[in-house]
């Protein structure tokens, strides 16, 4: 996401409490799947469809674009979240399958791709700090969401996986590529991708995945310990800096095609269905 400097020195510094519990969409007249609470210049962006471990659908991604693609300039630490046992189970498998049967082309897999590029670039190159506070398992599209993140805080008994591969797919969603090798190295994040498997919170945090590992009772605190600070510095200096964080960290990959990661995604989709080994390889629940 590009971003410019003269935004960073023109917001105010207000910082009043407003609650903004979301807990229906509006527009359609259902449930939402995304909350928010905000306090003082603090949100907190909570997915909030526990019955399906936090499934990525496309209604949830447009919501979370309508909260992250405008931001409130007043907002200078987001928190992202996710309720019940889980931080997010990945895309919802559900809904892919229906987008193929729909258009075998994977036209609803392109649309959707590209709402998670945007999504995930807000998080990351936004003017607000962002948090991600992880508990259970973070997978497939969760695992980029809590990536997308600046700071990461984890409960000792958390666990990720990417098994896109495992599924006929590629590791193509919001940009989740580029930007876990930067942050963790090619040569491991070959081996996670390869072989698919799931690793615990300490090794999450060993390959920087995590930047803090606490008891899953202790998060809220680990992440008022990492908000309380960052509220405090001047805004112009620490957008500046979180603009000029994301620019040196751009400036040393090689290539980012991560813009292609909804074609990517949406071509090999189609063509494992056609294939005969991998026909229903996009039914059940989660990525």
């Amino acid at each position: 996401m590009k971003l410019s400097l003269p935004d960073f020195l023109t917001a105010g510094d207000r910082s009043e409490d407003r609650p903004d519990d979301r807990s229906e969409d509006r527009s359609e007249g259902r449930p939402a799947t995304v909350r928010t609470r905000r306090g003082g210049p603090v949100l907190h962006v909570e997915l909030h469809a526990p019955a399906s471990g936090n499934a990525v659908t496309e209604a949830m991604l447009d919501e979370l674009l309508d909260i992250v693609a405008v931001p409130d300039p007043e907002v200078r630490v987001l928190v992202l979240s996710g309720a019940g046992d889980d931080f997010c189970l990945g895309g919802d498998r559900t809904e892919f399958g229906q987008w193929l049967e729909e258009d075998p082309g994977g036209r609803g897999i392109r649309v959707a791709g590209e709402k998670a590029r945007r999504v995930c670039e807000a998080i990351s190159g936004g003017r607000a700090v962002t948090i991600a506070r992880v508990q259970g398992k973070a997978v497939g599209a969760g695992f980029a969401l809590a990536l997308a993140c600046d700071l990461r805080v984890g409960a000792d008994t958390a666990a990720f996986r990417l098994p896109e591969l495992a599924l006929g797919l590629p590791t193509a969603w919001g940009g989740l590529l580029p930007r876990l090798i930067h942050e963790v190295g090619a040569a491991r994040v070959r081996e996670l991708i390869l072989t698919g498997r799931a690793f615990g919170a300490a090794e999450a945090y060993e390959l920087s995945v995590l930047q803090r590992v606490v008891p899953e009772a202790e998060l809220d605190d680990a992440v008022a310990a990492w908000a309380k600070p960052v509220v405090r510095r001047p805004e112009a200096a620490l957008r500046v800096t979180k603009a000029l964080l994301n620019s040196y960290a751009a400036a040393t990959r090689l290539a980012d095609p991560s813009f292609l990661d909804a074609e990517l995604m949406a071509s090999v989709a189609a063509a494992t269905r056609r294939s005969p080994a991998g026909g229903d390889r996009a039914g059940g629940s989660h990525s």
